[in-house]
């Protein structure tokens, strides 16, 4: 079968591999139908820390189930899937508090050894699905292929990440970035009912991408007038940091009101960053940080994309076959695109 593999740092490739089987009971293989490019992959790709040159790339895709192992009991052949990002067991005491990201047996797709023990990625036509029982969601016909797509990843780390703030109805609510986790937060934000949602961003085209989804937009620069005009002066209630760095959080931190809220979404490479204790402390700051989990959210986001509430796909602008797919990492990678998205069909 044909796959996008990690080549070296800053580059993939598109090869023949050996194709998706089942290895395990709990197993199944999915005949990918769409998979994403994201954030995650350019970052795994630019350093290739935890890759090695032939891993799959990958872990956004929708597909069809095609064969399961003999333990599989919840989907079945020809049944309409997405994926999420890792596989977790689904029986360990952390599966069952609903924390599967912490499960000791947890893989992430396409990411090498990064997160987790080594599993081949879905930027491939088919791809392996450990614990397929627990990996995979059946999709109501409703629901077409491109709005699911979003459910296994970035559209469950913006709404865990609403979720982790707590917020009230009505809350102001910053994110910073732009990019396609900040704009899911920002659509998860408004249909969870918070108040003004301010999306904090320097490229004008995604300030209005999130302008036509209903955000308020602001650069780096006017953020805090911006959000000073909306609050009397009292900054954001929440901040969701959604770009990853030190940078992203000294600006979440820069607009959260007192006993304000801040939560980190982004992926964060950097080793360390001095939180500024003294000003958290004397305002009663909280910081908390946040890793999607459609396995816990999956349920509550199929119901708002069903109902029309979130539309995930306006960042999509960019479509590739699996050949084209190397230069869809290249358009991501220099923002040419916000979200590019390779076709099976």
């Amino acid at each position: 079968m044909r796959a996008v593999v990690y080549s070296d740092p800053g580059a993939v490739s598109v090869t023949a591999v050996t194709d998706a089987a089942v290895v395990d009971p709990t197993d199944a293989v999915v005949e990918v139908a769409r998979a994403g490019i994201c954030g995650t992959d350019l970052h795994l790709v630019a350093d290739g820390h935890g890759l090695l040159p032939g891993n799959v790339m990958g872990h956004e895709f929708v597909g069809v189930v095609v064969d399961v192992g003999s333990a599989v009991r919840d989907v079945h052949r020809g049944d309409r899937i997405a994926g999420t990002d890792f596989t977790a067991c689904g029986s360990c005491w952390w599966c069952r508090g609903g924390n599967q990201w912490e499960c000791e047996q947890r893989a992430f797709f396409g990411s090498g050894t990064t997160f987790g023990a080594r599993l081949d990625g879905a930027q491939a036509e088919y791809v392996r699905v450990p614990f397929a029982d627990v990996a995979l969601q059946r999709l109501p016909e409703e629901l077409d292929w491109e709005s699911a797509l979003f459910l296994g990843d970035i559209l469950a780390t913006g709404y865990g990440a609403v979720r982790r703030a707590h917020f009230r109805p009505g809350a102001t609510v910053a994110v910073v970035g732009g990019g396609p986790v900040g704009q899911m937060t920002s659509q998860a934000a408004q249909a969870c009912s918070a108040g003004p949602v301010v999306v904090v961003e320097p490229v004008s085209e995604r300030r209005e991408l999130a302008a036509d989804c209903g955000a308020v937009t602001a650069t780096p620069e006017t953020a805090v007038e911006v959000l000073a005009e909306l609050t009397d002066g009292r900054g954001a209630d929440v901040v969701i940091e959604a770009v990853g760095g030190s940078r992203g959080l000294e600006t979440a931190m820069s607009l959260v009101r007192r006993r304000g809220t801040v939560v980190s979404v982004g992926v964060h490479s950097d080793p360390a960053w001095s939180l500024p204790v003294a000003r958290a402390f004397a305002d009663e700051v909280t910081l908390s940080f946040a890793i999607g989990n459609a396995i816990r959210d999956r349920d509550e986001i199929v119901s708002l994309l069903a109902a029309g509430v979130i539309d995930p796909t306006v960042v999509i602008d960019n479509r590739v076959g699996i050949e084209e797919a190397p230069e869809g990492y290249s358009a991501m990678a220099a923002r040419r695109s916000v979200k590019t998205v390779v076709v099976f069909d």
